[in-house]
């Protein structure tokens, strides 16, 4: 018996030792995965996971880099490391140590930029964005339609179903996206979704560094980035600071307790009221719900106020950049995170990237708000920010009732000429990005009603308007969401990326008369705007509207460009002698067709026309 129980403590003691060694062993993730030397900002924090990790001495092994500080978390699964990466560190691997009862070895690689990395240029007016959903768009690899362990597989037959575009389907057809005429390509979401259902839009993220395998990998992200660039084609990355997934995974065990606004209480759903934010009497109450409540039950609300999310989360932007090359971000829903926090991100990557550029998702109908988030603002309560641009939204919603508005001395044109005249309020209203529907709204040849003369009095105002345009796939076919605002039908599959679609608008096979003309025209329009730098950069003067008749120049030193929007349903004589602060006596051509034409007095303007006149 006293053998027995020797032999048995024996082994409790092993088997103690050995569920001590593998507990400590059980290392899941160092985030982010790997970093760069040579960076702006020296300064790295790690966040490692595992099994009771709280209590390990942490030590590394390259004498230029400093560890500045080791943090404990609320949970003691997570460290959190501060390192400083000296400017005389070279590029390769050093070891993690982690010693406790046992001792765990890593190796952590620091990867040597590409050249010029820090002085990129990002997006700018030159360019003309070309917006898509990535499962709607062609489905390149059939392979990875559905992922087995992933809770949603492929259903094309529901509207929010995953359809299986991935970005193999978006690489193969990357020529045709340079032939239409576009110089970028935005993605709604391509990171990991792994969703219980709607997994498809990508907004609900479940891991901040690997895409969605239903998509491909990260090496085929990469890959399309610098395929595009080679091609003159820029990748702009839709990135979500403000919530993540349901099914993060660290949302069973948080790091913290304050990792997740309300994450301990019952579900708080945002009041989305954007006013409160610099309404000098808004209630401190009201102004919280905004920040601090969620989009809806399956998109926890993350609270950057606590130093280690801030961290992560500007960590993770800055290594999407280096890693995929990126030439711009989208972010979404600007201003529902904590702003002191937008102020921190927009800086940092600033700081890193001087000439790249971000644009900023504040979707409300007033300028005042729309204004209070650029660079350069200067606001009555001191609040700065370094975002570039941002999304033009009382643009768009005035564009579409300008259009479907009848003529009068203070609607239809006129709104869009008042709403223009709000562009005192922006530091830089140049660097707005403008578009004629998006994702979230219906399609712009649903919003004029399928009538194709307004559908081009929309996309010639975008084209030539100032700031950075952005145009959504299926735009140049006429697709729409006739009869309803499904997100899931205005998020249609685009036709011929799947194989045996009936209608293949990568080889203009099936395509009806007016979309095949709508297509042609598109991509003229396009491929001048290209080279047509007085409207990437020239100065805008416009004409009150008369008579259903709204008249504005792009000009500069060298050129001048005439755009004419005439919503009557006859032939108009316009005056010409209204417009001599430009003056445009002389010879001009057609941009349409490259007719030459002298003007000299009145103008005929065909019923319900845009028309584009460039100074030759």
């Amino acid at each position: 018996m006293k053998n027995y129980s020797s032999t048995l403590t024996r082994l409790l003691v092993f088997l103690c030792l050995f569920s001590s060694y593998v507990s400590f062993a059980q290392i899941d993730r160092i985030e982010p995965p790997n970093w760069w030397v040579g960076m702006n900002n020296t300064a790295l924090q790690l966040m490692i996971t595992g099994e009771n990790i709280s209590d390990a001495k942490v030590s590394i092994s390259n004498p230029n880099i400093k560890l500045e500080k080791v943090h404990k978390a609320d949970s003691p699964d997570y460290l959190f490391v501060d390192l400083d990466i000296s400017a005389d560190t070279k590029a390769g691997s050093f070891e993690i140590v982690l010693e406790g009862s046992n001792r765990w070895t890593y190796s952590y690689e620091l990867w040597e930029r590409d050249a010029g990395s820090a002085d990129r240029n990002g997006f700018s007016n030159k360019d003309v964005m070309y917006l898509i959903t990535p499962d709607r768009f062609a489905n390149g690899d059939t392979s990875n339609d559905t992922i087995a362990g992933m809770r949603e597989g492929l259903n094309r037959e529901a509207d929010y179903g995953r359809h299986g575009g991935d970005i193999k389907g978006i690489s193969d057809h990357l020529d045709y996206i340079k032939e239409m005429g576009f110089t970028s390509i935005w993605l709604n979401p391509v990171l990991e979704n792994d969703q219980e259902k709607w997994s498809y839009h990508g907004y609900a993220t479940t891991d901040y560094y690997k895409v969605d395998p239903r998509f491909g990998t990260n090496e085929e992200y990469r890959a399309l980035s610098k395929k595009g660039k080679d091609m003159g084609i820029g990748m702009i990355m839709d990135i979500i600071v403000n919530h993540c997934g349901s099914m993060h995974w660290w949302m069973d065990n948080p790091p913290f307790e304050d990792w997740i606004n309300y994450q301990d209480l019952e579900y708080q759903e945002t009041n989305h009221r954007k006013s409160t934010l610099l309404d000098p009497y808004t209630a401190p109450a009201d102004r919280k719900i905004m920040t601090n409540g969620w989009f809806v039950p399956a998109m926890p609300d993350l609270n950057q106020r606590n130093q280690f999310m801030s961290t992560y989360l500007i960590q993770n932007s800055i290594w999407w950049i280096e890693y995929a090359d990126l030439y711009g971000i989208r972010q979404d829903t600007y201003s529902y995170p904590f702003r002191e926090f937008m102020t921190d991100w927009t800086c940092a990557i600033m700081d890193e990237y001087p000439n790249f550029n971000i644009v900023g998702e504040e979707w409300v109908r007033n300028p005042n708000i729309i204004s209070y988030w650029q660079r350069d603002k200067v606001n009555q309560d001191g609040y700065t920010s370094c975002l570039p641009s941002l999304m033009d939204f009382p643009m768009v919603m005035t564009l579409h009732e300008a259009l479907r508005d009848d003529e009068t001395w203070s609607t239809g044109l006129t709104k869009l000429y008042e709403m223009l005249g709000d562009d005192h309020v922006y530091a830089h209203p140049e660097d707005l990005v403008i578009f004629p529907d998006n994702h979230d709204m219906s399609r712009i040849y649903s919003q004029v009603n399928e009538d194709y003369d307004l559908y081009k009095m929309a996309l010639t105002y975008i084209l030539t308007m100032r700031g950075t345009p952005q145009i959504y796939y299926g735009t140049e076919i006429l697709m729409h969401n006739r009869g309803t605002e499904s997100h899931g039908v205005i998020r249609s599959d685009f036709p011929g990326g799947w194989d045996g679609d009936r209608v293949n608008v990568f080889q203009n096979q099936g395509l009806d008369s007016i979309a095949m003309e709508a297509k042609s025209w598109l991509s003229n329009l396009l491929q001048w705007r290209k080279d047509a730098t007085v409207v990437h950069q020239g100065k805008l003067m416009h004409y009150e509207p008369r008579d259903g008749v709204y008249v504005y120049f792009r000009y500069d030193k060298a050129d001048t460009v005439m755009v004419v929007l005439n919503k009557n349903d006859k032939e108009i004589e316009l005056d010409l002698g209204r417009f001599g602060d430009i003056g445009v006596d002389g010879d001009w051509k057609k941009v349409e067709n490259g007719e030459s034409m002298k003007m000299s007095g009145t103008l005929l303007l065909a019923p319900r026309s845009s028309s584009i006149f460039q100074k030759i």
